[in-house]
């Protein structure tokens, strides 16, 4: 694009305790770092010292435009999740390393000061040692984004194949959606599939049921999320129940 642009999206990012948020951000950046550019590279500590105070939006840097608004751009989503007693790191490997460093940057000033300092020692650390991933945390990179692909067996690069082909043409909100309620590129939307899973997993997803309390609320409000745009979706395919007489 002539006009390169990212924006930030929801986050849920605690510093407290293990910093399990500050921890992903490093992540995030000790990751892609390594595939920045070298002009890129070498703004990437400027930006880093402005962000400490707080970002002001929108602004140019590293040839992004930085905004708020995230209509029509691409998603990206890199989480620590919890899987049956092992600490998983989820890192989305299917865009440019560039607006995945910036979001992680954006994601550190915008949180309150204290909180902000223990995220930029992270980013911090992870710009001394590019690559480097925490210790202690199971890595899965998500090919071209899709949950349930592995990452590539050492000295392989990332390639299209079947995955990419899968969700081919797919908007990224719809794309996003679908993965949230677990369904796949090639399923046929129906609405009470949609209900239903949607259903399944707010109960699986409630602390009610069993559920750890942490991160339920953000778990329940991104299913939520995940219901309206698919039925918004199914809506706008529905063929038009009234029609004109005369």
């Amino acid at each position: 694009m002539p006009t390169r642009r990212v924006a930030l999206g929801e986050v849920y990012l605690p510093t407290s305790g293990p910093a399990y948020g500050a921890v992903l951000l490093g992540a995030v950046v000790a990751e892609h770092l390594p595939d920045l550019d070298d002009e890129q590279a070498e703004l990437l500590p400027r930006l880093v010292f402005d962000a400490r105070d707080g970002l002001s939006v929108p602004r140019i840097a590293l040839r992004y435009r930085l905004q708020t608004d995230t209509h029509g751009l691409d998603r990206s989503r890199h989480r620590i999740v919890s899987d049956t007693g092992r600490l998983v790191l989820e890192l989305d490997r299917h865009s440019r390393p560039d607006p995945q460093v910036l979001g992680a940057v954006m994601a550190a000033a915008t949180l309150p000061p204290g909180a902000r300092s223990v995220a930029f020692r992270s980013i911090d650390q992870a710009i001394k040692r590019p690559g480097v991933l925490p210790e202690g945390l199971e890595v899965r990179r998500l090919l071209l984004g899709i949950p349930g692909a592995g990452p590539p067996l050492p000295g392989t690069t990332y390639v299209g194949g079947d995955g990419a082909e899968m969700w081919a043409g797919v908007p990224a909100d719809r794309r996003w959606a679908m993965e949230v309620l677990g369904l796949r590129a090639d399923v046929e939307l129906e609405r009470t599939d949609v209900q239903a899973r949607f259903r399944r997993l707010v109960r699986l997803a409630h602390p009610d049921h069993g559920a750890a309390g942490q991160g339920a609320a953000e778990r329940l409000s991104e299913l939520a999320e995940a219901r309206t745009v698919l039925l918004d979706v199914l809506n706008a395919e529905a063929p038009d129940s009234e029609e004109s007489a005369g």
